[in-house]
């Protein structure tokens, strides 16, 4: 695949409280091989970017996905920076982007600077003990790209634990897991809102509880 559509840009946006269905993942041990896996996946740092076959299918995409996002990030540059980084992440965690980006609605409503009240950080929620858990000191969690990153990775390692059952997956990445509310409002933002027909990602099993 080639690569194309690259953007640099940082968007500062001011420091909101997170939406009432942001939740929190719960801290538990990993294997010493799984916590090593993560650890490396969170310490990549190649330059995001679209992967499709053309640049043509690459802006295409881009420019579905931005005039969805419009209204809640009107600055264009910041947008498209933000779009690059979400698919490219999620497809290195073997994600569907749209699934991702229905994931930020509920979690933060794409508000960089969300904070839950039990502590979960950024466009993703993502709790602070995964830095001590998987990263470094160096990693901020209202970054762009480390925010987003992380929270693939988290989702990814949840998928894995549940052998594809998505629902059971979101429910444990937003602290709920056995409640079905959460993974409803996730799946019909994903559909609903980001369903993009020519998605070449790669199916995750959608199985409820």
């Amino acid at each position: 695949m080639r690569r194309v559509s690259r953007f640099l840009l940082v968007c500062l946006l001011g420091t909101l409280p997170a939406m009432g269905w942001a939740g929190a993942q719960m801290y538990a041990p990993l294997a010493a091989s799984v916590q090593a896996a993560l650890s490396e996946a969170v310490a990549d740092q190649a330059v995001p970017y679209l992967a499709f076959e053309s640049e043509r299918e690459a802006r295409a995409w881009l420019d579905a996905m931005s005039k969805r996002l419009a209204r809640r990030m009107p600055n264009r540059a910041a947008r498209e920076e933000f779009l690059v980084t979400v698919h490219y992440e999620a497809k290195r965690a073997g994600l569907d982007p749209q699934l991702v980006l229905g994931v930020i609605q509920v979690e933060s409503n794409f508000r960089k600077y969300a904070v839950s009240k039990a502590g979960a950080r950024g466009y993703m929620q993502v709790m602070p003990f995964w830095v001590k858990l998987i990263g470094t000191r160096e990693h901020n969690l209202f970054h762009l790209r480390t925010n987003l990153r992380y929270g693939c990775m988290i989702l990814r390692h949840y998928l894995d634990i549940e052998q594809g059952n998505l629902y059971r997956a979101l429910g444990r990445y937003n602290g709920s897991l056995g409640q079905a509310e959460y993974p409803n409002m996730v799946v019909r933002a994903w559909h609903a809102d980001w369903h993009y027909p020519a998605s070449d990602i790669r199916k995750v099993q959608t199985r409820s509880f």
